[in-house]
């Protein structure tokens, strides 16, 4: 990729005889190729997504404006979207993804549904609510990766004493790029609870797989990654180790079945960045969206810098120059759509960049 041309193709010069014919063209839905080719293959990445910060303290009095506005049965989720400035107006982060903030309010029950997009949960604050995905519950603690998979229903409850928030990331624009969205109601408010709790986890979720187990659908089999077991791999992997010039200690959440990403659209990532961390720039196709979880530090996006805390939410989009600094210890969680590039044979990485 290093050297390669700004410029792939140069458009013929426009004469009034090759304008008549492009209008001749377009009366009958037909265009020239050699006047977009340009723009439709470029050399690299153009995305139209661009760099951005939301900070959460900026967020979260709106968020808290919105419960008092509407209840959760008249929003079906209560949810505010964080819309990426260069794509106005299209629910989306990047140009494949979709995320937002999630409220719960004490006593509120965000009514049972399933759809064909796939989702994510990343918990911000609060403690005492949950989720419940194919009639199992898991509670939810800040720091808690949780999935629903694609066509499972799916609920959350409070029947705690605060207020929770969480992340929603969702692949909502890939979905619709194959105009192959569904979605439909349980037919009650809530599903049943028959699984027992922690039963995904203790089945899949301690290096073993029971005996007979045969997966039945792509994305993993535990939908609650609990954020207490992830820090603790994070330290001991500080210690143990030397941290990666790019991305300090990072690591992967897997499907335990498959050893790949926990769903085939969605790749999910939580990363360590130690006192002093000076990272090297490192590009990738992937857009990503970072969530501070501890430590407070800065990234550089492009020619942008940005300072972060616990709670913010910053994207990096397509083969833009990333570079994360830590002024003490930080963790970051992050999403991107790397697992259908990597089926596709998209994903491309440059580490380091000088």
């Amino acid at each position: 990729m290093d050297g390669a041309s700004t410029t792939f193709y140069t458009k013929p010069t426009l004469t009034a005889e090759r304008k008549e014919f492009y209008g001749r063209l377009a009366a009958r839905s037909a265009a020239p190729l050699w006047e977009v080719l340009g723009a439709i293959i470029p050399p690299e990445p153009r995305p139209e997504a661009i760099p951005f910060l939301w900070h959460y303290d900026d967020l979260r009095p709106l968020l808290m404006e919105a419960g008092d506005l509407l209840t959760e049965k008249e929003a079906e989720r209560r949810v505010l979207i964080l819309e990426n400035p260069g794509l106005p107006g299209k629910s989306r982060v990047t140009g494949s993804l979709y995320i937002g903030l999630q409220l719960i309010l004490p006593g509120e029950v965000a009514r049972c549904h399933r759809h064909a997009t796939s989702a994510l949960r990343f918990v911000l604050e609060g403690e005492g609510a949950y989720t419940a995905v194919e009639g199992e519950r898991t509670m939810m603690h800040p720091g808690d990766f949780i999935l629903t998979p694609s066509w499972t229903f799916h609920d959350h409850g409070n029947p705690g004493e605060r207020p929770v928030v969480w992340l929603d990331g969702l692949d909502i624009p890939i979905v619709n790029l194959f105009d192959t969205s569904f979605a439909e109601h349980y037919p009650g408010e809530v599903q049943p609870n028959s699984i027992a709790y922690g039963d995904s986890l203790a089945r899949y979720g301690a290096n073993m797989l029971p005996v007979d187990f045969v997966p039945t659908r792509p994305s993993s089999p535990i939908f609650n990654y609990p954020y207490a077991r992830s820090r603790e791999a994070l330290e001991l992997l500080k210690r143990n180790s030397a941290p990666h010039p790019s991305h300090g200690v990072k690591m992967r959440f897997v499907n335990p079945a498959t050893g790949g990403h926990t769903m085939p659209t969605i790749g999910a990532f939580m990363q360590l960045l130690p006192a002093g961390f000076e990272g090297a720039v490192y590009r990738q196709t992937d857009a990503a969206i970072f969530v501070a979880m501890e430590g407070e530090g800065r990234t550089r996006i492009g020619d942008q810098t940005y300072d972060w805390r616990p709670r913010d939410i910053f994207v990096a989009p397509s083969w833009s120059p990333v570079s994360h600094q830590a002024h003490k210890d930080a963790v970051l969680f992050s999403l991107s759509d790397r697992p259908a590039q990597q089926a596709l044979g998209l994903w491309r990485e440059q580490v380091p960049v000088k």
